[in-house]
């Protein structure tokens, strides 16, 4: 009979601690109140925070020479990625594109954070916000005023797209690639050695259909016959004929023009006529020539059309890169990342 006290004892204490324990485990998530606001109330958050928490990239800041300002900001990778994707890629593009574009930008920064490689740049600063030089880039006000009242939804799909590749960038043989890009291709990307000098291995001729839907797809431009001899050194005179297609680029674009001799590169002539593309056909009407073009931009790397057209077809990021940069990885940046953070 000694003995029963206690064994009640610790029964009591044992059925106690079971009713306990449950509650008490419980209490942290219950106690938000039944009100049905829980997601209303994270809907309300502003669109920057309605992603994914932010990454690496904002322990890095980018010294950007602002053209219009003649002045250098100071800003967290993060944000200069986005300003970087919303200056190059249309907001309302397929998200797996605007990724694919993300990636291209972090590679590109990084690339040439890690090589302390200020071309360019103006003293005190690592990159212009132009892409003439390097690569475009509008602040957070510049999106607001080109936005206007689509800005919270272009802004938050753009900012996942950012994060949704945070500290990830584009290898060949370990190393940051040159991820070159342009708007449309003719239905055909460009070898790297076909526009500037040198064979790049990741940057091959490949096929891109889905450019023929891209409103830049075709483009005509008229000038004078005066002005198209000035622009490119050469006589044609009364003649119809102007210049000898002799020689066409493995994507299908003008490599050489033959001008009674003077032979004259397709990007030659491109550039100093300053057309969309070096796929251009020409006619002479009386005292102008009409110059029809296929494609926008000079062709090597990414199409961003292509890009999208892809994505449309349920192709992610990564099936995006790796099809227009043969051979490389999607590598983590992290230890670069490190690098680049204990040079400062």
């Amino acid at each position: 009979m000694k003995n029963i006290k206690p064994l009640i004892v610790l029964v009591a204490f044992l059925i106690a601690l079971t009713l306990i324990i449950p509650a008490v485990l419980v209490l942290p998530f219950s106690s938000e109140k039944a009100s049905g606001k829980l997601g209303e109330d994270l809907a309300k958050k502003p669109a920057a925070q309605e992603t994914t928490s932010p990454s690496s990239d904002s322990a890095i800041d980018v010294a950007v020479f602002r053209t219009a300002k003649s002045a250098i900001e100071e800003t967290p990778l993060e944000d200069y990625l986005v300003g970087v994707v919303a200056a190059e890629m249309p907001a309302d593009f397929n998200e797996e594109a605007l990724k694919a574009q993300a990636l291209t930008a972090r590679t590109y920064i990084v690339n040439r954070l890690l090589k302390n490689d200020t071309m360019g740049a103006p003293k005190g600063s690592q990159v212009t916000d132009t892409p003439q030089l390097h690569q475009a880039y509008i602040d957070d006000a510049q999106q607001r005023k080109n936005w206007g009242k689509d800005y919270d939804w272009k802004k938050k799909k753009i900012i996942e797209a950012v994060r949704s590749t945070s500290g990830q960038i584009l290898t060949y043989n370990g190393e940051p690639i040159n991820a070159t890009f342009f708007s449309t291709s003719n239905g055909f990307t460009e070898n790297s050695e076909d526009y500037w000098s040198g064979n790049i291995p990741y940057l091959r001729s490949v096929t891109s259909p889905w450019d023929k839907e891209s409103p830049k797809f075709t483009n005509q431009k008229v000038i004078t016959v005066k002005e198209f001899e000035s622009r490119l050194g050469v006589k044609i005179g009364s003649s119809t004929a102007l210049g000898k297609i002799v020689a066409r680029t493995e994507g299908k674009r003008v490599a050489k023009v033959d001008f009674n001799g003077k032979v004259l590169s397709g990007k030659d002539i491109r550039e100093k006529l300053d057309l969309k593309s070096s796929d251009f056909s020409w006619e002479r009407k009386g005292g102008n020539i009409v110059i029809t073009t296929r494609g926008y931009g000079h062709g090597v790397g990414m199409s961003q059309y292509g890009a999208n057209g892809m994505a449309a077809e349920g192709k992610n990021y990564k099936d995006i890169v790796q099809y227009y940069y043969k051979g490389v990885e999607v590598t983590s940046a992290e230890n670069m990342l490190a690098t680049i953070t204990a040079k400062k």
